[in-house]
């Protein structure tokens, strides 16, 4: 429940005659924009009457205002998260297999689940090195995107593993689901990656992006797509999308990347059909190689059996 201040001032003298908005800005020491829009809201009051903001005040007259107290959106807010299974947990990690709709980690303009939310919830100790609301945190997952990832619990292994997700040792395998048939049916992909120049939520494949590689090879061919399994090198935002998007062979399921909307329906997806399905990966305590896995969730599996039965 959203918390609130209320508070009552008389206009002082000073600001007879001014709008609304700029009086209530002034005196309760608001921007312009944040008194517009709780006025908007309905939330300020005149001698007790409702207001518009290009209203003048008098001197004297009550202003009353109720302000919501806004949320830290990188603040980490512990709750357990359905559907986040723990696959692998000791003194150094922590390997869970992530839902879609599930954020990694706090961040500007999301206010759904996160999983360093749900560890601290589930009173995981997660290493303290990075910014506030992504300790711990070494690689990401889209919250799209499901499947296995890593968290690190000490400083040892964030140091590591860090490094090892830098120097591109860490194995990172992903199965996606693509329209139509690649060809080559395997090869890679090496294309640098930047912010799209007309959408700021998209990337794309960009001549003064990043360098990013993408190796694949075809699983399965069927009659409307082709099962992949991919192999990343760099770890760009969005890149398996990007990259397979910028091949005329989007994700089934990734209407931001032009994948059939038709296409889409019939499989019953509302997500990108990509999952992570395997990492592996030098532990950081005792340097053996370790590999974890993550079967496929139901909504994949079921769009897979769609296009299969449809040869």
């Amino acid at each position: 429940m959203t918390q609130t201040d209320h508070r009552s001032l008389h206009v002082p003298d000073g600001l007879a005659g001014e709008r609304v908005d700029a009086a209530l800005a002034q005196m309760f020491g608001l921007s312009r924009t944040r008194a517009a829009d709780l006025i908007s809201q309905g939330l300020v009051t005149v001698d007790g009457g409702d207001v518009a903001k290009s209203d003048r005040v008098l001197p004297g007259a009550l202003l009353d205002v109720t302000i919501p107290h806004e949320r830290d959106q990188l603040a980490v807010v512990p709750e357990i998260v359905e559907g986040i299974k723990i696959i692998h947990d000791d003194d150094s990690i922590v390997v869970i297999d992530k839902p879609v709709g599930v954020a990694v980690h706090p961040s500007p303009g999301w206010s759904g689940p996160t999983v360093v939310g749900h560890l601290a919830g589930a009173g995981f100790r997660i290493a303290t090195s990075g910014a506030p609301e992504r300790q711990g945190i070494v690689q990401r997952l889209d919250v799209g995107t499901s499947g296995v990832m890593v968290i690190t619990k000490s400083e040892h292994a964030y140091s590591l593993l860090k490094n090892a997700f830098r120097q591109r040792t860490v194995d990172k395998t992903y199965h996606a689901l693509v329209q139509g048939h690649p060809d080559p049916h395997e090869g890679t992909i090496d294309a640098p990656i930047g912010r799209h120049p007309k959408a700021d939520y998209k990337f794309a494949v960009m001549a003064d992006g990043r360098a990013s590689v993408t190796h694949y090879s075809t699983l399965e061919a069927h009659r409307f797509a082709s099962l992949l399994e991919v192999h990343l090198e760099t770890g760009r935002t969005h890149q398996i999308r990007v990259h397979m998007a910028a091949l005329k062979h989007p994700c089934v399921g990734d209407i931001t990347y032009g994948a059939d909307p038709t296409l889409s329906r019939r499989v019953g997806l509302e997500r990108q059909w990509l999952h992570a399905v395997r990492l592996g990966f030098e532990h950081p305590d005792s340097g053996a190689h370790v590999e974890y896995e993550s079967t496929y969730p139901d909504d994949l599996s079921r769009a897979l059996e769609v296009i299969r039965d449809a040869d």
